[in-house]
């Protein structure tokens, strides 16, 4: 878990990779479920035509939906999900129903102008709809009143939080993640 433009999706996949376990994430389940026209992927489809955010339950299903095909037995990685207390609420729910423990929870710390300075900058091939600034902060705004209270819903629950600097070079933070893994 963490801010937008934490870097997630890299230190996850390179994460997921070096334990040898899938990475779920939420943002490729719905391009996927939306391609392949599954009945969530048509559900996502309406409200984010529309602009809206994908309700909970949908997602939740979608990550049910995940966590029910091909699985390792190492286990698996989520990707910036949940990113509400509802979700992290529907994923107990879930892993308890499948007998499957949450091991612990990573969130990467990164400093907001540090976060801007990565939003902004991305290159062109990269630049995304939302990365410019009015909209990167507004997104941090979001970020702040519905992510950063399932970190408090996780530590009150007495789930492992691993709180990783997210601040250097991809391998830089990968070596970190690793370190405090071990630890």
């Amino acid at each position: 878990m963490g801010p937008p433009g934490a870097g997630k999706g890299t230190q996850g996949e390179l994460l997921a990779r070096h334990m040898g376990v899938p990475r779920l994430s939420t943002g490729e389940m719905l391009r996927e479920a939306r391609a392949n026209r599954t009945e969530l992927g048509r559900r996502a489809q309406a409200y984010m035509e529309l602009g809206d955010l994908v309700p909970d339950e949908v997602v939740l299903g979608l990550v049910a939906e995940a966590l029910d095909g091909p699985r390792s037995p190492a286990g698996f990685i989520l990707d910036g999900f949940p990113r509400t207390i509802a979700q992290a609420e529907g994923l107990s729910e879930i892993l308890q129903e499948r007998s499957t423990p949450l091991d612990g929870v990573i969130f990467l710390e990164v400093p907001e102008e540090e976060l801007v300075r990565r939003l902004t900058g991305r290159s062109a091939n990269e630049s995304r709809s939302d990365d410019s600034p009015e909209t990167v902060h507004r997104r941090l705004q979001v970020y702040q009143a519905e992510t950063e209270p399932v970190i408090r819903w996780y530590a009150d629950h007495d789930v492992r939080l691993i709180e990783a600097d997210g601040v250097g070079s991809i391998e830089e933070i990968q070596i970190g993640l690793r370190r405090l893994l071990d630890s």
